[in-house]
């Protein structure tokens, strides 16, 4: 007798059901770090704002944060939080140079997975080449954007217009269910906080915490389970676009990277093809490109779920994001 498909089927429901509880309890998190801040006072803002206002600074702590966690994802959804905070936000212009950290902090895993070839030193040349050409693009990336971006301020006035247009067309000022459950399912955790910590700056560190805690797992188990899910697709995905023209392979990259949530996981794909002689750094440098513009998506996605009057903020930061990778393409 065939075994029944009823148990085929359920994998994938069960997939999806917890694709969308985790990308719920990632907006929690990114929501709970604003109620956070807002509670934390100013005494300890003011330092934190000083210290980022170099811009030096801010690109270290993007960095080291990224590099951490493993994730740019998770740290600039972190800053998204902080930036549209109700009250004390993180000014945007010190969170730009910890965007672009953010960027260069991500390139450390692929450079990791092509250590993996060093037994073979042809084999070893070619992946660590693919590997480190994310890298130095980030670098010149930043090398070149973030003076122009302190001079004339372009990537601030651009999406600060940009999030203008997206106010009331359905994103930023709609009071959409899902915030309003994002809401009611935020008021326990905080009422349970401030019972046990009281109301002070000790329960505000505790909610700032629990939201960092939650973001970082719910972004770590998403990527698991997307790339359990569409490893195998986004393999063919990528293998389509090594021979195709670079613009194709730019649409491959972005789309590998949304659909794993990962730009780590789409360059580190690269890596043993490298190694293995199936795809050169011309071939790989656009994905490479399409994987840093598909990670922009998480950002975007935290701070059109963000509630309160610096919502708009955090969409300006996420745009941000979003144009720096598309300028460092034109380059």
């Amino acid at each position: 007798m065939s075994p029944s498909p009823a148990g085929t089927h359920h994998h994938p429901l069960l997939r999806v059901l917890a694709v969308l509880l985790l990308l719920f309890v990632f907006l929690l998190g990114v929501n709970g770090l604003g109620d956070g801040f807002k509670s934390l006072g100013n005494d300890l803002l003011d330092t934190f704002f000083t210290a980022t206002r170099n811009p030096f600074m801010g690109l270290m702590v993007g960095l080291l944060a990224t590099t951490l966690v493993q994730s740019s994802s998770v740290t600039t959804s972190l800053i998204v939080g902080f930036v549209a905070a109700p009250d004390n936000p993180l000014p945007i212009a010190n969170a730009v140079p910890m965007i672009m950290g953010a960027n260069i902090g991500t390139t450390v895993t692929n450079t990791i997975v092509s250590l993996a070839h060093m037994g073979r030193k042809e084999e070893f040349r070619r992946a660590f080449a693919v590997a480190t050409c994310h890298d130095f693009f980030n670098y010149i990336a930043v090398v070149v954007l973030l003076p122009l971006e302190l001079v004339t301020g372009y990537l601030r006035y651009l999406a600060t217009e940009l999030s203008a247009l997206l106010t009331g067309v359905g994103g930023v000022e709609y009071d959409s269910p899902i915030k309003g459950l994002l809401k009611a399912a935020l008021k326990p955790i905080k009422q349970t906080i401030e019972a046990v910590f009281g109301s002070g700056q000790l329960a505000a560190v505790v909610m700032i915490l629990l939201s960092g805690v939650l973001i970082f797992t719910a972004l770590m188990l998403l990527v698991r389970v997307m790339r359990t899910a569409m490893h195998s697709r986004v393999e063919v995905i990528v293998s389509r676009g090594l021979h195709r023209s670079a613009i194709y392979a730019i649409l491959v990259g972005i789309l590998a990277t949304v659909l794993v949530q990962s730009s780590s996981i789409t360059t580190s794909l690269l890596v043993p093809l490298a190694g293995a002689g199936l795809l050169t750094l011309e071939q790989a440098f656009p994905i490479t490109i399409g994987a840093n513009i598909g990670t922009t998506v998480t950002a975007l996605m935290a701070a059109l779920a963000v509630t309160g009057v610096n919502a708009r903020a955090g969409v300006t930061i996420a745009l941000v994001h979003l144009l720096f990778n598309l300028s460092g393409m034109l380059l």
